[in-house]
């Protein structure tokens, strides 16, 4: 069974102890809901668990392989999608998700990128410039490439926000697939999202008081 956890995690950004001591276990098929205040670490968390920070203490494993053994092959197996979209404004829909596509396998299939177009119902922009798009499309279009190509854990920070109703319905579809396909989910959401999930509250492994001024994405 496929699996993906770390173990006694301490993770330092500048002076401050951003969490401690924190483990967490992920199988196949599960979804793990990130939860905690503006400041917690939720955003530190995914960040960490997709190989771009490395932890002060503590292990990161994949079927019980410290990730930092083949960091190349660890990352080929993820999907992060992170606070800023990551959307080339020069190029078409189309030519964006074709982009991530290609980067990240070596299968070019016109058809995968087509079906992820229909499915967050992209397709009737397919050749409008980015730039032209507003932050919802934005948004869609940057969770789109999920479904261009396979990757075994997605680390989704905020996935909701500048979406309606329906493109939630689709996010929380794609989720549900994902699942069903064995594939792991982490989440760093405010939003109880329509799946079957577990949660891990980043503020029990925390000792500072939130304060107004702090905020997501240390």
């Amino acid at each position: 069974m496929t699996s993906f956890s770390g173990k006694k995690l301490t993770c330092i950004r500048g002076e401050r102890v951003v969490f401690n001591d924190l483990d967490f276990s992920i199988n196949e098929g599960e979804v793990l809901y990130l939860k905690g205040p503006n400041g917690s670490g939720k955003s530190t968390l995914l960040r960490l668990m997709a190989g771009l920070l490395r932890p002060v203490n503590g292990t990161l494993t994949w079927n019980n392989k410290n990730i930092y053994q083949d960091e190349g092959l660890f990352r080929s197996l993820t999907h992060y999608v992170g606070h800023q979209d990551a959307v080339k404004t020069a190029l078409t829909v189309e030519e964006n998700l074709r982009f991530w596509a290609e980067m990240n396998s070596d299968i070019k299939e016109k058809s995968t990128v087509q079906k992820a177009l229909q499915e967050f119902s992209l397709d009737s922009f397919s050749t409008l410039p980015a730039r032209f798009l507003s932050a919802g499309q934005r948004k869609r279009l940057n969770l789109a490439r999920l479904c261009t190509t396979w990757a075994p854990l997605w680390l989704l920070d905020e996935p909701s926000n500048s979406l309606d109703s329906d493109s939630v319905n689709v996010l929380t579809a794609a989720i549900s697939t994902h699942q069903k396909k064995g594939g792991i989910v982490a989440i760093a959401t405010h939003e109880n999202l329509d799946v079957h999930s577990n949660s891990l509250d980043i503020s029990m492994f925390t000792n500072f008081k939130i304060k107004s001024r702090d905020y997501d994405g240390w």
